[in-house]
């Protein structure tokens, strides 16, 4: 066999398995698109549902509270450190590290960063707990009793992250920027006074909405991906870890990818 044909059986190989990917892709894009539509049903005990709801904001937001705050204060404090060295120069007016801490955090820092904390947290979560009701056949059991399964396990976790995570990007915001008073404070980086100025310097409510409204597309993707994840989860423990695995890297891959569209839409 020739140089020649071995490059055309490698080109080959690659060409089917890029193909072999785009299928399984496309599989699951369908497979997911068909798994919502029964999860957005209407529910079918409107009690139970809402008591559901509550449960898994206390589950999935609020256990989740001190690591997103003591995460935020850092984060304020180390932008605020890296933003001082950066703007070093006589021509720059001191509060521009405010300002410029001030838009890290609200458009991007805050939002972004803490959904792909939240999507590894919560997303590992949701897709364990639905993949172990799989593979011990509760479930199947849920289905016996004519109940809609994927509406009764993912739809009260769904609306919870919806309305939760939006409130802790919130909160993330308000400590990030504490983050950044603390290092000017104690670290001597420039007068408080000055920083203060530069956070309220320009200040643009849009900024504030389109980052909720970006938390808020981010917690539905972080539900609903790990949810299709646990709820297709099949055999024993061993594929259970493997979903939670693909629950986290896919939505947070996902994160990155509406991350990027939101931006160009809203801000280009």
């Amino acid at each position: 066999m020739n140089k020649n044909s071995i490059f055309n059986i490698g080109l080959t190989g690659k060409s089917s398995l890029q193909k072999n990917l785009l299928e399984i892709a496309l599989h699951n894009i369908g497979d997911y698109l068909l798994l919502m539509k029964r999860v957005f049903a209407k529910p079918e005990n409107g009690p139970y549902f809402r008591k559901q709801i509550v449960n898994e904001m206390n589950g999935l937001g609020l256990d989740s509270l001190l690591i997103v705050s003591v995460i935020s204060v850092f984060m304020g404090a180390v932008i605020t450190i890296q933003t001082n060295l950066q703007v070093e120069n006589p021509l720059l007016p001191s509060w521009t590290i405010g300002f410029v801490v001030r838009q890290s955090v609200v458009l991007e820092f805050a939002p972004t960063i803490i959904s792909v904390f939240l999507a590894g947290k919560i997303g590992s979560r949701i897709a364990s707990e639905i993949g172990t009701m799989k593979v011990t056949e509760q479930v199947d059991a849920l289905e016996t009793m004519g109940i809609n399964s994927a509406s009764h396990l993912i739809f009260p976790k769904v609306i919870a992250c919806s309305v939760i995570n939006p409130l802790l990007i919130v909160v993330s915001i308000f400590l990030g920027l504490f983050g950044g008073w603390v290092a000017c404070e104690f670290l001597g980086i420039i007068p408080s006074s000055q920083y203060i100025e530069g956070l309220r310097s320009w200040f643009v409510a849009r900024d504030i909405y389109y980052s909720i409204f970006k938390t808020f597309v981010f917690a539905f993707l972080i539900s609903s991906i790990s949810g299709y994840w646990g709820y297709i989860t099949e055999g024993g423990a061993l594929e259970v870890g493997k979903s939670s695995t693909k629950a986290v890297v896919n939505s947070s891959f996902m994160i990155l990818l509406f991350d990027l569209v939101l931006t160009e839409i809203f801000l280009g």
